[in-house]
């Protein structure tokens, strides 16, 4: 994991550190005297999270940042903010997505506090559907705006779940499933908040090609790869199926999904790891990061539910 700082009241430096830290931009402000920048950022692969506080209006001409820029207002505005034809204003509990990653985009940041996640393009493509033997196909979003409020609202616990419990932990954070799981979770979410070009609904193509060695192939890859960071459409491909046939086969013919399916997988493992693991040299909580489980709670009641017992009963059981 990665973490960076920045304090200044210097209008130049911090253009400087913006240009560096997102992309090359030109900013300004009428004030009489320059305000203070206070940015935080911590970053894992693919995803990045930045924390601002501007205590002065600053105007902003932004290039294309060429990843998904989402932005969560905590206080303050965020005003004129323009791209291809679009002009909007953000307050307080607004969740939005500052531009397409091709274009730039410019505006008013208006004494405001506000979080900035970032995610790679690329994965958006390993949640949403691909063609057997190619390469995910690009997902764009479609609006800049969330289509419902529900939608808003679990989003912003997403980012704000990843940010509090993930990025705050760098012994959990470096851990490659963990990192994996969290990413593609903020990537789900974004795609179940906005308008985008996703198919998600099974072709008849899809339906006849989810038959049962479809299954066995996929299921035989889960379990040979369930303690690397596995995508849904890696499994897609390794079953030469697109992700729309891979899960209707799960839900016709296990009444799962892929990932719930992967997600049980490396529950047994971390079962077989507690049950060979000493109280004094194994943590339930390094177990359940070992194989990808970020939320204490939620590994829990999985295991409860699955073993009929909590994880730290079972630790060092022979």
């Amino acid at each position: 994991m990665d973490t960076l700082f920045f304090d200044s009241d210097d209008l130049g430096r911090t253009e400087d550190f913006l240009s560096r830290a997102y992309a090359r931009m030109r900013i300004g402000s009428g004030a009489a005297q320059a305000g203070r920048a206070r940015i935080s950022r911590s970053a894992m692969p693919s995803v990045t999270i930045d924390e601002l506080d501007l205590d002065f209006e600053m105007s902003y001409s932004v290039t294309p940042l060429g990843r998904i820029c989402l932005c969560l207002v905590h206080d303050g505005t965020v005003e004129d903010h323009a791209f291809d034809g679009v002009q909007d204003s953000f307050g307080p509990g607004d969740v939005v997505s500052f531009a397409p990653p091709d274009l730039p985009y410019s505006g008013r940041i208006c004494s405001a506090r506000y979080n900035i996640t970032m995610l790679d393009t690329d994965l958006l493509a390993q949640v949403a559907s691909a063609a057997p033997g190619r390469r995910p196909e690009p997902v764009r979003l479609t609006g800049h705006r969330p289509h419902s409020d529900a939608a808003a609202q679990h989003l912003r616990r997403t980012i704000v779940y990843v940010r509090d419990h993930i990025l705050t932990e760098p012994a959990l954070a470096d851990q490659p499933l963990v990192a994996s799981t969290a990413a593609q979770h903020l990537a789900a979410g974004v795609l179940a908040a906005f308008p985008n070009t996703a198919l998600t609904e099974p072709t008849a193509t899809d339906r006849n090609d989810a038959h049962p060695a479809v299954l066995r192939r996929a299921l035989a890859y889960i379990e040979d790869h369930a303690g690397e960071a596995v995508t849904v459409a890696e499994i897609a491909a390794a079953a030469h199926v697109t992700v729309r046939a891979l899960q209707y086969a799960f839900r016709r013919h296990m009444d799962t999904t892929p990932l719930a399916h992967l997600r049980r997988v490396r529950l047994s493992h971390a079962h077989a790891d507690l049950v060979a693991g000493t109280p004094t040299a194994t943590t339930v909580t390094e177990v359940a990061a070992r194989w990808g489980f970020f939320h204490p709670g939620r590994f829990t009641s999985l295991y409860r539910a699955c073993y009929g017992r909590p994880p730290h009963r079972t630790l060092g059981e022979d």
